[in-house]
């Protein structure tokens, strides 16, 4: 598990090692308060479980440094649509 942090592709498929650290972080914090895991794992490991739900783009961080999902991009680009057709 560790071993995964010192690989450079989940560095830079964040940003960097500071993005990295704050998104783990956030995320740890989401699970911790009952948030549910986006990744179907056999572990209870809730490093393990952030570190996949990075590889498999389920969370990132916004150019705001919050954390979001893949499920609240979908939803603000569906919004996005529906308010330029609204303007159109």
């Amino acid at each position: 598990m560790l071993e995964e942090l010192k690989e450079e592709f989940i560095i830079k498929k964040v940003g960097g090692r500071f993005k990295l650290s704050t998104l783990i972080q956030k995320r740890l914090v989401a699970l911790n308060a009952g948030s549910r895991p986006l990744v179907d794992m056999n572990s209870d490991n809730k490093m393990e479980i952030v570190l996949e739900e990075i590889k498999q783009d389920k969370i990132f961080l916004d150019t705001s440094n919050e954390l979001r999902t893949t499920a609240d991009s979908d939803v603000m680009i569906k919004s996005f649509d529906a308010m330029m057709s609204d303007e159109l």
